[in-house]
């Protein structure tokens, strides 16, 4: 196998930077689609379970969609490969915009957790062909030339997102909150259409469907057992425990899978480097935080200190604003240095504190103070997720960067719907403890703002000391995820950033042969 880009056909020029800028912001529109979706939808969560269902489901609006996009990312990696990647990645934006009209329509809770697993699976297609597109088309040691374009993406994402979400829960009603998605989408199909200029070449792949099927029963079952263990049946019935059997057999039988499959859909090599696992250990906690940050502070901000929806938005902003700037930042200095290792430890120092006093929140919590636990971890974020991919990629050969950009979504993606999983349970659980005897803790959300305050004081306070106590719960266990993510960044070993090789241009500079990235295994998932 090859283990550098392709050569560029004899005599043809290479594209200009501009080019090059105009064919990745196609790529990154349909990457802000996604982005946006989810910021958008957490900050409209507590309205849209007010009108819909109660606590008991709100973590499965995300773990659906999260679970998907899980499953789906080694399957659309390898249809890459099959069908061609252009192809397959406008296919994937269809389906994401397909299932966000079939949210903004549904009428009742299992349906909306329905349709949020049809968007999960487009999004699969985005992040994987995404991430493993512009891996290759940048060298990392070139990518801070066009970490604008990506600060301009992470800042629009993360800034305007719960912004918007909130506006529109406000405003316009929570189904807009997935019809938005049709015009975007529609501009990234089109612009993708016309400017990603990828030869129609198929390439031979075969699907490991014994892999894949095994890594999904792994994912379904720690998920149910992390959800219903301590609320809907104690941790130790036979429902919770089987469910723990099912996953450790089918984890077993994944790992023996991956060792005999022609094509794995995580090959074992790439486990053998220390900072491809790292990197993967600290996304892991990082995908966790950032989920449960962007579905349980609206909760607690709207509830606790009664913001509206396009309140809490605004009041997201000390988070999200650190994340775009500090992510520019960082970019720039690991581009014009080479060095890298700092950020994790840096970010995941700040994440581990931060995390630590949103713990310590309760109903006499200001929003001023808030705003400052908030801060700190938006910049952990901001230093963490993008290096830390980065770090990942840079750490295996080129053949991998598909495998490996796939691996290290994947388990970003798993810690999201294991964490949303455990702080649900956790939720539920606490809220149970605290609320009326007369008050359903799967209602619980149920509670407007209006009718909050039109409450009896003794049962407005055990509301809103349900809300603080589950809020504490979760951020306690996420200080614990960040300190393991702070151990293994210590771990890093810093290896020089891979720059392009000399006499070539960089693949980012010339037009993609797709039958050349399916050999170098970038379409692998």
């Amino acid at each position: 196998m090859s283990t550098n880009p392709p050569m560029p056909p004899a005599g043809e020029p290479a594209a200009s930077p501009k080019h090059i800028r105009s064919t990745m912001l196609g790529v990154m529109l349909a990457m802000l689609l996604a982005m946006l979706d989810n910021a958008i939808v957490g900050t409209s969560m507590p309205t849209i379970v007010g009108d819909l269902g109660g606590m008991a489901h709100m973590s499965w609006v995300v773990t659906a969609y999260t679970l998907a996009t899980a499953a789906s990312t080694p399957v659309w990696g390898k249809f890459g490969d099959l069908f061609g990647r252009k192809h397959v990645f406008l296919a994937s934006i269809g389906v994401f915009l397909t299932g966000s009209v079939l949210c903004g329509s549904a009428r009742s809770m299992p349906q909306l957790i329905g349709f949020r697993a049809v968007q999960g699976l487009g999004a699969g297609g985005i992040a994987t062909l995404a991430f493993a597109l512009i891996g290759t088309l940048v060298p990392p040691r070139e990518r801070g030339r066009y970490q604008g374009m990506n600060s301009a993406l992470v800042a629009v994402g993360t800034v305007g997102g719960p912004l918007l979400g909130g506006v529109i829960a406000d405003h316009l009603g929570w189904h807009w909150a997935f019809y938005i998605n049709i015009p975007l989408g529609l501009t990234a199909l089109v612009w993708c259409a016309a400017l990603l200029k990828l030869p129609a070449t198929r390439a031979k792949a075969r699907i490991d469907w014994p892999g894949i099927a095994l890594m999904t029963t792994t994912i379904v079952a720690l998920v149910l057992a992390t959800t219903w263990a301590g609320s809907k049946y104690p941790w130790c019935s036979w429902q919770i425990l089987s469910l723990f059997l099912v996953a450790t057999i089918a984890l077993g039988g994944f790992v023996v899978s991956q060792k005999r499959a022609a094509e794995p859909v995580l090959p074992p090599r790439v486990f053998r480097d220390r900072n491809f696992v790292l990197s993967s250990l600290m996304l892991f906690g990082a995908g966790a935080v950032m989920l449960g940050n962007t579905l349980y502070l609206p909760l607690f901000q709207q509830s606790v200190q009664g913001a509206s929806a396009t309140n809490s938005g605004l009041l997201l902003m000390p988070m999200m604003v650190p994340i775009a700037l500090v992510s520019v930042v960082a970019g720039k200095v690991m581009s014009r240095t080479g060095k890298y290792k700092v950020f994790p430890v840096v970010g995941s120092g700040f994440l581990t504190a931060g995390t630590a006093l949103l713990a310590t929140m309760d109903t006499g919590t200001s929003r001023a103070v808030a705003g400052v636990y908030m801060t700190l971890v938006g910049i952990g974020l901001g230093l963490l997720l993008q290096v830390t991919t980065t770090i990942a990629q840079n750490s295996v050969e080129m053949r991998d960067m598909g495998a490996a950009s796939a691996g290290v979504t994947l388990f970003r993606t798993i810690g999201g719907s294991l964490g949303v999983a455990v702080f649900g349970s956790l939720f539920s659980h606490a809220t149970a403890g605290h609320l009326p005897a007369t008050t359903d803790p799967g209602e619980a959300t149920r509670i407007s703002a209006s009718a909050l305050a039109g409450l009896p004081g003794p049962a407005k306070d055990a509301y809103l000391r349900a809300v603080a106590s589950g809020t504490q719960h979760i951020f306690t266990l996420a200080a614990g995820l960040c300190t393991v993510a702070f151990a293994a960044a210590l771990l890093v070993k810093e290896i020089p950033l891979r720059g392009k090789p000399r006499g070539q241009t960089p693949a980012a500079s010339r037009p993609v042969d797709a039958h050349a990235l399916a050999q170098d295994g970038l379409g692998s998932a």
